[in-house]
């Protein structure tokens, strides 16, 4: 019959559906739902998804860190880097974002505001992930594994607690902020 171990208890499913919600919302008030600030970004000319997306690196690693210090999360695990995997799976997603406008979570925060381009680029996203499944196991044997560097982080690279890490990115960041308002107060760039 249906196999309901598949799935999370209904409990969980509705934390992340409401979770989801409540991401979805939050990218659209971020503006980040539109297709030129998505564009304005690869064209260096709006830094709205850099700026939210250090903002969710920052916020995202100060919560995981916390609630592993709790015990709230147990065997939290690093994945190994894949030189080549990750490099061709960068150009791919990059090159996606850029024709679209849009990434797999801005596409169907799109959607649900109504863009009916979001519709048709997030059909291509799930037709590319199925494409992917069934080239998976190519992929496993030729490129997966090639330029293996192991579980490569900051700490275990450079030393020092995580939260020195996570307290430098948060400096940097709130600098990288401060000097891209500046200078977009000072430049008055055409609309995408």
């Amino acid at each position: 019959m249906f196999d309901t171990n598949l799935f999370a208890s209904p409990q969980l499913l509705l934390f992340g559906a409401l979770t989801g919600l409540v991401f979805g919302f939050l990218l659209q008030r971020g503006g980040v739902t539109q297709h030129k600030v998505i564009v304005g970004q690869f064209l260096l000319r709006d830094f709205t998804v850099l700026k939210i997306i250090l903002t969710a690196v920052i916020v995202g690693g100060v919560g995981i860190y916390a609630m592993t210090g709790m015990g709230m999360i147990e065997g939290l695990k690093v994945k190994a880097a894949h030189v080549l995997a990750d490099v061709l799976g960068g150009v791919i997603f990059g090159s996606g974002m850029a024709v679209l406008g849009y990434c797999p979570g801005t596409g169907i925060a799109a959607i649900g505001q109504g863009s009916r381009d979001a519709i048709a680029g997030t059909l291509g996203m799930l037709f590319g992930a199925a494409a992917y499944a069934q080239a998976y196991p190519f992929m496993q044997e030729h490129v997966l594994g090639v330029g293996e560097l192991g579980k490569v982080t900051l700490v275990g690279e450079f030393g020092g607690p995580a939260w020195i890490w996570l307290a430098a990115l948060a400096v940097g960041a709130g600098l990288l902020f401060v000097w891209l308002e500046r200078r977009e107060r000072g430049t008055a760039h055409p609309a995408v």
